[in-house]
C-alpha cells in the first residue's frame, strides 16, 4: 500500500467573490507502514488535503494515487477507495448515533454487505484494538461513556472497515492529559498491529516528534517542509516563521545551550532530553 500525490490544487468557490486557493501544487509520497505526522497553522490546507485522500473532495487539478490507482480520474469507484482509506474527523464522538456500542461499530461492516458473523468478528477485533473490553461495553449506549471512551468507539467504527490507510484529524483534541496519553498509545497499537499507513494531524509538536516516521509541514496550501522528525524540527527558525514551534524537549535543549555552549542535544522527547542532560552533567563533573 502506498500514497502518491502529484501537483494537487484545490480552489474553494472558483470564480466567486469568496474564491480561496486551499492547495497549491502539492506533491508527496507515503510508503507502506509509515506514520506521517502533518502539522501547520489553521488554514494551511491540512484538512482539505486529507479529504482528497479518500475522495471526499475532488481536486481542481492534480492526481492522487492510492496503491498505484489514480482515484482522481473519475473512473474509480469511491466506495472501494473508502474501504481502503479510513478518515476519522476531529471530535468523531459527535458522530455516534446507534443505541449500543456494538451496533455503532458494526454500522460500516454492515454497509459493506458482510454477513452477521463477519460483522461481529470485525466489531470484536476493532473494539479490542482501541483498548476496550467487548463484553463489558457491547450493549451499553455510546452516550453513557466518557469522552475518551466515546472517541475510542468512534475510531473502532472506522477500524472495523479494515482500512489499509487510517487518517486521524487531531485524535487527542480536547482530551485531558490521561486520556491524551491513552489515545496516543492506542494509535500506536493500531498501527503496529494492523501494519497500515497512518496519517495524523496534530498541533502538539511533542506528539508529532514521538509518533512520526515522517513529518510534513503545510503552510499557505503548500508543503513547506518534509522529512524525519529530526530533520524538520532542526529548522526551528523556519517553523517559527510559519507560526509553529518545536517540541518542548528541543526548546529545553536550546535554552540550556545558551547558558552552556558546550552542551549538545538533538532531543525531540523529554526522555531524550533528560538523558542528554544527565550525560552532560556526568561529563562535566568527571
Amino acid at each position: 500500500m502506498s500514497i502518491s500525490v502529484r501537483n494537487l490544487n484545490y480552489i474553494y468557490n472558483p470564480g466567486m467573490p469568496g474564491e480561496t486557493v486551499a492547495l497549491r501544487d502539492v506533491s508527496f509520497d507515503v510508503a507502506d507502514g509509515t506514520i506521517l505526522g502533518v502539522i501547520g497553522h489553521t488554514g494551511s490546507g491540512k484538512s482539505t488535503l486529507l479529504q482528497h485522500l479518500n475522495g471526499l473532495i475532488k481536486p481542481t487539478s492534480g492526481e492522487v494515487y492510492i496503491d498505484g490507482e489514480c482515484i482522481t480520474d473519475g473512473k474509480t469507484k469511491m466506495t472501494d477507495i473508502r474501504r481502503k482509506v479510513g478518515l476519522v474527523f476531529q471530535y468523531p464522538e459527535y458522530q455516534l448515533f446507534e443505541e449500543t456500542v456494538s451496533k455503532d461499530v458494526a454500522f460500516g461492516p454492515k454497509n459493506l454487505g458482510l454477513d452477521e458473523e463477519e460483522q461481529q468478528e470485525r466489531v470484536k477485533k476493532a473494539i479490542g484494538l482501541v483498548g476496550l473490553d467487548y463484553d463489558e461495553i457491547k450493549d451499553l449506549s455510546p452516550f453513557e461513556l466518557s469522552g475518551g471512551m466515546k472517541r475510542r468507539v468512534a475510531i473502532a467504527g472506522v477500524i472495523a472497515m479494515d482500512p489499509k490507510i487510517l487518517i486521524l484529524d487531531e485524535p487527542t483534541a480536547g482530551l485531558d492529559p490521561s486520556a491524551h496519553r491513552d489515545i496516543l498509545a492506542m494509535v500506536r497499537r493500531i498501527h503496529d498491529e494492523m501494519g497500515i499507513i497512518l496519517i495524523f494531524v496534530s498541533h502538539n509538536m511533542a506528539d508529532v516528534a514521538e509518533m512520526s516516521d515522517k513529518v510534513m509541514v503545510m503552510s499557505d496550501g503548500q508543503v513547506a517542509l518534509e522529512g524525519t522528525p529530526a530533520e524538520v524540527f532542526s529548522q526551528g527558525d523556519k517553523l517559527s516563521a510559519m507560526g509553529l514551534s518545536v517540541p518542548p524537549a528541543r526548546e529545553i535543549a536550546e535554552l540550556i545551550k545558551r547558558k552552556a555552549p558546550d552542551f549538545s542535544s538533538k532531543a525531540l522527547t523529554i526522555d531524550e532530553a533528560a538523558g542528554d542532560i544527565r550525560r552532560y552533567l556526568e561529563e562535566t563533573r568527571g
